[in-house]
């Protein structure tokens, strides 16, 4: 289990709490020891004095006008066991450090007791005779409770947690902004210009970031044009290619097909590098049931009638998707089963409503891939299809991928224990 805080702003609080106790630990031992034990060796010795100036003046002698005496004129008054115990003697608290003073300023053991209270009252047995006790009012200790001091520590605990509230937040706020930024730049994504605020180490970096979503804003402007540009000036001679090929004679017809049959390869090609190329984020969010675009595939793949496809479809929440994008993952997923798994697919929906993921897998029962080839699947120009007996572009599970990541969720394949292939997308929606 964690303890430390993550967030700058937990950690903060605790260092300030830290450096609050180590003060105020420090302050009480100081006013402890250049304080208060002075004052109360002071006050023993004042208490051990005015005890020996009683019993010097006949205290608890023969004659008891003296006791009254002393009595009125100091407070003192001289009780045996039995009056101490019938006047709070037995609630009153011992304490061994003033018993121990007071034994050495009286030269005998002394015990000491204070009942708290206004006045407070305190208990001796003097060495001088043990079988009484003095008991001395003191006033005014009373006042001395510990509430300015609790106020004290309670006002200082709420000024540096505030203090450090606001210094946090002042820097939190373009860190969290920058966070999000560079989420949407991992999503493919270029978010506007961050406000340059802060301290100017995080002026600097956020400036610097938004040169780099500036740079990558231009190289995806750069590649999207150069990508149509080679899509069209490559399809131009393709169609005067195939327009020549018409007009072989009937007798070699076999090469007119093999060079269709190549611009056709070619094609599909070119439009697999523009898919890749574009990003998809021209459609907007907005929410849907992945098992509706699920049925729809279905749907449209039930025209063939060599096509068998079994459906296991749990209910699904409403998320926010990009219908046309993920359609086209389903597509593409369902088009690879089918070409490299055979005739019959299984495809299954899931929800993971503790960790609000949707999912859905498609199995085919093909001969799958070999463990050590399915890690590279995904990056582009890995042409995976060669370990299940074709050739490609190396470009459609690239394109599966990225268009999964634009909806914060993960694509994987793994080969079914009892033979085939899986491929599972989970998302992660916000509730």
């Amino acid at each position: 289990m964690r303890i430390l805080p993550k967030s700058s702003f937990g950690q903060t609080v605790l260092l300030i709490g830290i450096l609050l106790f180590i003060n105020q630990v420090v302050s009480l031992v100081s006013v402890t020891y250049y304080f208060v034990s002075p004052n109360v060796q002071q006050i023993n010795n004042l208490l051990a004095n005015q005890i020996k100036l009683a019993f010097d003046e006949g205290l608890h002698g023969d004659d008891p006008q003296i006791d009254l005496r002393i009595f009125k004129t100091t407070g003192m008054q001289v009780l045996t066991d039995s009056e101490a115990s019938a006047n709070g003697l037995d609630q009153a608290v011992p304490y061994q450090s003033w018993s121990k003073q007071m034994s050495y300023n009286l030269g005998g053991e002394a015990q000491v007791k204070i009942t708290h209270g206004e006045p407070y009252l305190y208990w001796i047995k003097p060495p001088q005779d043990p079988s009484i006790w003095i008991t001395i009012p003191i006033v005014g200790l009373s006042q001395g409770d510990g509430s300015p001091h609790l106020v004290y520590l309670l006002m200082i605990g709420i000024l540096s947690v505030g203090g450090s509230l606001i210094f946090v937040r002042r820097i939190n706020r373009p860190l969290k902004a920058l966070e999000v930024a560079a989420i949407s730049v991992g999503k493919g994504q270029v978010p506007k210009p961050l406000n340059e605020e802060g301290s100017s180490e995080l002026i600097a970096v956020t400036g610097a970031f938004n040169q780099m979503s500036k740079g990558i804003k231009q190289l995806e402007k750069d590649r999207a044009l150069l990508t149509a540009g080679i899509s069209h000036d490559l399809r131009t001679p393709l169609t005067r290619i195939r327009l020549a090929s018409e007009m072989l004679p009937d007798d070699q017809d076999w090469i007119k097909d093999g060079i269709v049959h190549d611009i056709e390869d070619m094609n599909e090609i070119i439009d697999q590098f523009i898919n890749y190329v574009r990003q998809d984020q021209q459609e907007t969010l907005e929410q849907g049931d992945i098992n509706d675009l699920i049925n729809d595939a279905v749907n449209a793949r039930n025209i063939e009638e060599n096509h068998q496809i079994e459906l296991d479809l749990n209910p699904l929440p409403l998320i926010l998707i990009r219908r046309v994008a993920l359609r086209r993952v389903l597509e593409n997923l369902i088009e690879n089963a089918f070409r490299y798994g055979g005739e019959h697919i299984q495809i299954t929906s899931t929800h993971d409503k503790k960790h609000r993921q949707v999912s859905f897998s498609i199995r085919d029962f093909g001969p799958g891939i070999p463990e050590d080839k399915i890690e590279a699947l995904f990056e582009p120009f890995t042409q995976g299809d060669k370990a299940r007996g074709s050739l490609g572009s190396g470009l459609g599970l690239a394109i599966i991928k990225r268009i999964v990541s634009l909806h914060s969720g993960t694509v994987s394949l793994s080969n079914h224990t009892e033979g085939g292939l899986v491929a599972k997308v989970t998302i992660s929606y916000q509730t």
